[in-house]
C-alpha cells in the first residue's frame, strides 16, 4: 500500500480539493474518516466534503477541555451538515489525570498532556482506518510545510489525506464567507488556532497565528501531525542557553 501511495502522491498534487477527496471516498469507504480539530480549515473541509459524500464519517479529539463555544460549534455543525462528529476522548477523565499526574500538567508538561488527550485517543481511532483526511495547511508551521495532498502517515501507519494543503490562509476565509460556513467565534477575537482553554489564548498584534497556543513554551503542534520531541521546553529556559527555531 506505501508504494502504491508513492505513485498516487505525485499525481494528486495536481488535483484540487474536490478531486482529492472524490478519490479518497471512492477508494476507501468507510475505512477513511475526517479529522477535524473545529478550526476554520476543518469548517472548510467538511463543507466541501459533505457536497461530495453526503454520509462522511467524521471525528474530534475532544480533551473536555476545549472553549464552550466549540461545544457549540460541534453542535451547529451536526444541525447544518446532518452528521454525528464522533468524540474521540482520552482514557482518563480529567479527575482521574489530575490524580495521577497531579493539577494542570499542561503548564508542568504540555507535551505529555497531549499525549494523554490527544494522540493516544488518535492512535486508538486511526487502528480502525485504512485512511484519514485531514484540513491542514503547508502554511500552517514549518512542521507542515512539506505535506502533501496525499501521503504516507508513518507516524500512525496509513495513509493521510491533506485536501487543503495548498490553499492559502486567505482562500480559507474567502471560502467562508462565499459558502456561510460555520465558524468558531473566538476566530473574530484575535484567536486564529484554537485548542484547549488551558493552553490558548487571544494573539496579539505582530505575533505569528500560532503565537497563541501554548504559549510560554517552543510548542506549536500537540503532536498529531508532527513528533512533539522536545518542543516544550520553556522559552526562558531556552533563552538562557541561546537556542535557537
Amino acid at each position: 500500500m506505501k508504494t502504491d501511495i508513492e505513485h498516487i502522491s505525485l499525481a494528486a498534487e495536481r488535483w484540487n480539493a474536490e478531486q482529492v477527496l472524490s478519490w479518497a471516498f471512492s477508494t476507501y469507504g468507510d475505512r477513511v474518516a475526517i479529522a477535524t480539530g473545529m478550526g476554520a480549515e476543518g469548517m472548510v473541509l467538511l463543507d466541501i466534503a459533505s457536497r461530495i459524500h453526503p454520509g462522511l464519517k467524521v471525528f474530534t479529539g475532544d480533551t473536555e477541555f476545549l472553549f464552550p463555544e466549540t461545544y457549540d460549534l460541534i453542535d451547529r455543525v451536526e444541525e447544518r451538515y446532518g452528521v454525528k462528529i464522533e468524540r474521540i476522548l482520552s482514557q482518563l477523565s480529567p479527575e482521574e489525570q489530575k490524580r495521577e499526574f497531579g493539577p494542570e500538567l499542561w503548564a508542568t508538561n504540555p507535551d505529555r498532556c497531549c499525549e494523554l488527550r490527544k494522540i493516544e485517543p488518535l492512535r486508538r481511532k486511526l487502528a480502525t482506518l485504512d485512511a484519514w483526511i485531514t484540513a491542514i495547511r503547508r502554511g500552517q508551521t514549518p512542521q507542515r510545510a512539506s505535506a502533501k495532498k496525499v501521503e504516507w502517515d508513518p507516524k500512525f501507519n496509513l495513509v493521510k489525506i491533506n485536501p487543503l494543503a495548498d490553499w492559502r490562509h486567505q482562500t480559507v476565509w474567502s471560502y467562508i464567507v462565499k459558502h456561510d460556513v460555520p465558524y468558531n467565534p473566538l476566530h473574530d477575537r484575535n484567536y486564529p488556532s484554537i485548542g484547549c482553554t488551558n493552553c490558548t489564548r487571544a494573539v496579539l498584534p505582530g505575533e505569528d497565528a500560532r503565537a497563541g497556543r501554548w504559549s510560554g513554551f517552543r510548542k506549536t503542534e500537540c503532536g498529531l501531525h508532527a513528533a512533539a520531541g522536545n518542543t516544550a521546553a520553556p522559552l526562558v529556559q531556552l533563552a538562557a542557553v541561546g537556542a535557537e527555531e
